[in-house]
C-alpha cells in the first residue's frame, strides 16, 4: 500500500510493514484526519455561536448611556443617578436661605385693590383717619371665569323706495368665514402642536376651561386653516436656514396613516424647520437642505449623511460618547479602549466649556486639542485590530468619518453635539407617540407647520398664540402674514 500524504512514516520503515499492519494504520490515521475535520467544523460553529451570544448580550444591554435608544425606554434597573454625598441635613429649604417668592405686580397693573383699614385704635377706641402710605401688600393671582365671545353678523337687504330695487349689504372684510374666530383657531392649533394634545382633549379643554362648544370634527377642520395661514411664512423659514453656515438636522419614524414616513427636523439658533418625508435616505436631508448647500451640518454618525463633505460636517460627540460607553461594558480589550477614550473625551469637554465661557481663546484652545486629536485617533486605530468583531467594526466607522470629529475646533459657530437638533425633535416623538402619527398629507403638513412655527417662536421667545391670532387676520382680510424669520 502507498505511504499516505502526511504520515510521519519514514519509507523505508513503510516499506518494510507487514499489509495487514499498513491497512490498521491506514484506517486509523483516516479516522483522524476526519476527527480534525469535524473538530475544525465544530470549532467554526461555535465560534459563530459565540459571535451569535456577543451580539444578542449586546443588544439586551443597550439602553440611553450606550445607545441612540432615548432615556424613556430604559427599564428601572437601567437608571442610574449619581451619586451624591450625604450631608445630613434635611430635604428643602435650609435656615437663612434667601427666599425667591413672587414679585409684586405694580399697581397699575393690577385689576383690583382690596384694603383693609382699622377703624377704631385698639388702645383707647379713638376713631381713626387717613391711609397708610406704606401699607403691607399681599397679590392674588387669579383666572375670571372664561366665557367665548359670541359675534353675530347680519346681512340686511333693502328695496330702493324709488325703483323697487332690492339692495343687500356686504359682510365686513374682517369677518371669518366660519363658525370660530381666529383667536380660537390659534388656540386649537396652539393646544396641538405645542403641547401634542389628542383631538378629543381639544375640545374638552375648549368646553372646560373656555366654554366653548366645538364638535370633534371641526378641530382637524380649524387646523387645517390655520396650516394654509402658515404655509408662506414656513416655506420662508425653510429658505433661510438653506441660507445658513450652520445647521443640525435630525430625524424620526412617523406613520402617515398606513405609510412609513420620516420627520426630519433642520434647526439654527433663531429658526427650526420640520418636514414629513416618506424616506429616511439621503434624498430626505437633501430636500430639507437644498441639493447646493454648502455650509456645516451638525448631525449623528447615519449613513443618510455621508454624502455631505466631511470637511463640512460635524459628527455628534454626545453620540460617540455613548458608543465609547458600549465599548467599555463589552469587556476585554474593548473595555480598555473605551476607557481611555472617554478619558479624551472628559478632556476635550473641559477645554471646550471654557471656549464656551470666554475664559479660554479658540487659538489656545485649537493648541490644547492637538494631542487629543493624536491620541484619539490612535485608539480608534488600535481599537480596529482588537478581538471583539462589533469593536472592530464600531471603531472602524468611526475612521471613516474622522475628519467630521473636529469640525468645530476649527470652525467658529459649530457645536461639537447635535443636542439642538435632538430636543428640537422631541416634540415631534412625544407627538407621535400619543397619537401615532397623522391619518393624512394635509394632516402632516400640519404637523410639520405648527412644529416649525412653535419651537421658531419659543427660540426667538416670541409669543406663539398671538403670533397664530396675527396670522390668521391676515389670512381673513388677505393680507401678508407676519414673517417667523428673526428679523421679521
Amino acid at each position: 500500500m502507498n505511504l499516505p500524504d502526511g504520515l510521519p512514516i519514514p519509507p523505508e520503515d513503510w516499506a518494510q510493514t507487514p499489509l495487514s499492519v499498513q491497512a490498521v494504520v491506514i484506517a486509523l490515521w483516516q479516522e483522524n484526519h476526519l476527527l480534525k475535520q469535524q473538530v475544525a467544523s465544530l470549532q467554526q460553529q461555535v465560534n459563530l455561536l459565540q459571535a451569535e451570544v456577543e451580539k444578542l448580550r449586546e443588544r439586551v444591554n443597550k439602553n440611553s448611556q450606550n445607545s441612540s435608544k432615548p432615556p424613556s425606554s430604559d427599564g428601572p434597573q437601567k437608571r442610574s443617578y449619581p451619586k451624591r454625598e450625604v450631608s445630613g441635613r434635611k430635604k428643602g429649604g435650609q435656615p437663612g436661605h434667601v427666599g425667591k417668592g413672587r414679585k409684586l405686580k405694580p399697581i397699575e397693573q393690577v385689576s383690583r385693590v382690596v384694603k383693609s383699614l382699622p377703624t377704631r385704635c385698639a388702645s383707647c377706641g379713638t376713631l381713626l383717619l387717613g391711609e397708610d402710605l406704606q401699607p403691607v401688600r399681599h397679590q392674588v393671582s387669579e383666572l375670571p371665569r372664561v366665557e367665548p365671545e359670541v359675534i353675530e353678523y347680519q346681512l340686511h337687504t333693502l328695496t330702493c323706495c324709488a325703483c323697487g330695487t332690492p339692495n343687500a349689504g356686504e359682510w365686513p372684510a374682517d369677518m371669518p368665514k366660519g363658525s370660530f374666530g381666529e383667536r380660537l383657531q390659534a388656540t386649537i392649533a396652539y393646544l396641538g402642536g405645542r403641547f401634542g394634545i389628542s383631538h378629543r382633549d381639544i375640545a374638552e379643554a375648549l368646553e372646560t376651561i373656555f366654554h366653548v362648544e366645538i364638535g370633534l370634527g371641526s378641530i382637524p377642520a380649524q387646523q387645517q386653516i390655520v396650516s394654509q395661514a402658515v404655509e408662506q411664512p414656513v416655506k420662508e423659514a425653510q429658505e433661510y436656514v438653506q441660507q445658513q453656515a450652520t445647521v443640525n438636522l435630525d430625524e424620526t419614524s412617523w406613520q402617515q396613516l398606513a405609510e412609513n414616513c420620516w420627520l426630519w427636523v433642520c434647526t439654527t439658533p433663531a429658526v427650526t424647520v420640520f418636514r414629513v418625508f416618506p424616506t429616511r435616505g439621503a434624498a430626505g436631508a437633501a430636500r430639507l437642505l437644498g441639493e447646493d448647500y454648502t455650509g456645516i451640518v451638525g448631525s449623528d454618525r447615519y449613513s443618510a449623511y455621508n454624502w455631505l463633505d466631511p470637511a463640512k460636517r460635524q459628527v455628534c460627540w454626545a453620540h460617540l460618547i455613548r458608543d465609547f460607553q458600549a465599548l467599555v461594558e463589552r469587556g476585554g480589550e474593548s473595555k480598555t479602549i473605551g476607557r481611555l477614550l472617554l478619558a479624551q473625551v472628559k478632556q476635550m469637554f473641559h477645554w471646550w466649556q471654557r471656549v464656551r465661557d470666554g475664559t479660554l481663546t479658540r487659538t489656545d484652545f485649537q493648541s490644547a486639542m492637538q494631542p487629543i486629536r493624536k491620541e484619539v485617533g490612535a485608539l480608534l486605530h488600535i481599537g480596529t485590530y482588537v478581538k471583539q468583531v462589533i469593536t472592530r467594526r464600531t471603531c472602524h466607522n468611526i475612521l471613516k468619518v474622522e475628519q467630521a470629529l473636529w469640525t468645530f475646533v476649527e470652525r467658529e459657530g459649530v457645536e461639537p453635539t447635535n443636542n439642538a437638533a435632538e430636543r428640537a425633535l422631541r416634540r415631534g416623538v412625544i407627538w407621535r407617540r400619543r397619537s401615532f402619527g397623522t391619518q393624512s398629507e394635509n394632516g402632516s403638513q400640519f404637523v410639520e407647520r405648527i412644529l416649525t412655527v412653535v419651537i421658531t417662536l419659543r427660540q426667538q421667545k416670541r409669543d406663539v398664540l398671538d403670533y397664530l391670532t396675527q396670522t390668521c387676520q391676515a389670512r381673513t382680510r388677505g393680507f401678508g402674514c407676519p414673517s417667523l424669520l428673526p428679523d421679521g
